[in-house]
């Protein structure tokens, strides 16, 4: 199966597995426990969905899981709301639909790798023959739950900034450079030769993880590492030629195709949404779907007339194809009616600031609204609203389990939300970002101007 040998009972007991723990990688081998049920990330062989695969995804994800899609911060999709129950049922649909999930850790791959002519190389064949030559290695229980693999072959959507622990990056046809520990141009670089003497240095570095123990990452190895090849050191950078555009919008191929960059609505799609719109969008001539890091969809293979409609259904659907979407400065989780541990609903909330508040959306600051204190969606600090059972925490700068610089009862966090917009406008100076206001004004000064009527 897609999903490994496990059965759900063992996939998921939480106490008896370390993946499953916070901060490991859930999958739907070992999916990691949330407050809205189990949650599974997978990522296909090659990084690409037919329209068909993903629409057999979405209806699986409804009928097994709580019907909520998101697209993770490297571009793989995680599945929420599954039970002990439902998690075979949801890997038996994934192999029906013909998506292949391979085993081991992630391969990353550029999200638009074959379209575009300024790639270097075929980076899906270099995928294949890491997974052939090193299948027993990357198969081992004793890797690291999330270590991660990038095969970059350049390009305008190509991983430079994409930490990864280790990257394999083509500096021309026929070579590679190894590199581990970092993004394009922090990591270091241990190997550079054929496809062959690469994935036979990948397979030194997995041999080296896995003989240290389970958890060792590369950063762990990065100091004491001894290049095999000479003058390793005076490789400046592992970083590929190529630049990074902006995903979300209109991207013209050499071959006269379209490719059109999405982004759902406060990341996450609704199932019945995305299905709604795979349907409208299936007369297009759409030739796949690709998920990518910034949490974005790319749909490629369109004519310019069918991108021109793709871009207006996809507002309908839960999706933007706004390059400057206010939604993306807002981080909602599941909220109350998709998890348990819940006390709003988070997305009504962040649609009200959207409309009502747009002076804290100038992309300087993230307003992250939490349903409770877990703090599931952002980890970082942020301008954090939490659901308690009376009411709402307010946290200037901080994470949901800090505690609160406000308390507001449940009736008044619009207003809230709305005086501390006008408190931004208001006394913000010329040129003076959301962010930079709000740390000038101090917590004092913002609290104070809650209380006000």
């Amino acid at each position: 199966m897609a999903h490994g040998e496990l059965t759900a009972e063992q996939a998921i007991d939480a106490q008896s597995l370390p993946s499953a723990r916070r901060g490991a990688c859930p999958t739907l081998d070992r999916p990691m426990q949330t407050g809205d049920g189990l949650l599974a990330r997978l990522r296909p062989a090659g990084g690409t969905f037919t329209l068909h695969q993903l629409r057999q995804l979405t209806q699986a994800a409804q009928q097994y899981g709580n019907g909520i899609l998101e697209l993770s911060a490297r571009g793989s999709v995680q599945i929420r709301g599954l039970a002990a129950d439902t998690v075979d049922p949801m890997a038996s649909e994934i192999d029906a639909a013909g998506i292949s999930v391979p085993a081991g850790p992630v391969i990353e791959l550029p999200p638009l790798h074959g379209i575009f002519a300024d790639e270097v190389v075929d980076t899906v064949a270099m995928e294949q023959l890491i997974r052939i030559q090193l299948a027993e290695l990357l198969r081992s229980a004793a890797l690291a739950p999330k270590l991660s693999i990038i095969v970059d072959g350049g390009g305008v959507f190509g991983l430079a900034a994409i930490s990864a622990d280790i990257r394999l990056v083509a500096l021309a046809p026929g070579i590679w450079v190894v590199a581990i520990a970092g993004d394009g141009r922090s990591a270091r670089p241990i190997a550079q030769g054929t496809a062959d003497q690469a994935v036979h240095a990948v397979g030194d570095v997995l041999r080296l993880l896995i003989s240290m123990g389970r958890y060792k990452r590369c950063r762990d190895i990065a100091s004491v590492w001894r290049p095999s090849t000479p003058r390793m050191d005076a490789l400046p950078t592992a970083c590929p030629p190529g630049g990074q555009a902006a995903p979300v919008g209109v991207h013209a191929a050499p071959d006269g195709t379209i490719t059109v960059g999405l982004k759902p609505r406060f990341g996450q799609m609704r199932a019945r949404e995305i299905a709604g719109f795979l349907n409208a969008i299936e007369s297009l001539g759409v030739r796949d779907i690709r998920p990518a890091p910034g949490r974005c969809l790319f749909i490629t293979g369109l004519t310019p007339l069918d991108a021109t409609s793709v871009q207006k259904l996809a507002p309908q659907h839960g999706l933007s194809a706004d390059l400057y979407e206010p939604s993306d400065h807002i981080a909602a989780c599941s909220g109350a009616g998709a998890c348990a541990s819940g006390h709003y609903a988070t997305k009504t909330l962040a649609e009200t600031i959207v409309a009502g508040s747009p002076a804290l959306l100038d992309g300087t600051l993230t307003v992250h609204l939490s349903g409770c204190s877990k703090g599931c969606a952002h980890s970082r600090q942020a301008l954090t609203i939490v659901g308690t059972a009376d009411g709402y925490d307010l946290i200037f700068d901080g994470r949901a389990s800090d505690a609160p610089d406000a308390q507001i009862t449940g009736g008044d966090i619009e207003s809230a939300i709305e005086k501390l917009a006008c408190l931004i406008k208001d006394e913000g100076n010329a040129g003076e970002s959301a962010a930079a206001c709000l740390r000038r004004l101090g917590k004092c000064h913002a609290t104070r101007a809650l209380r006000q009527g």
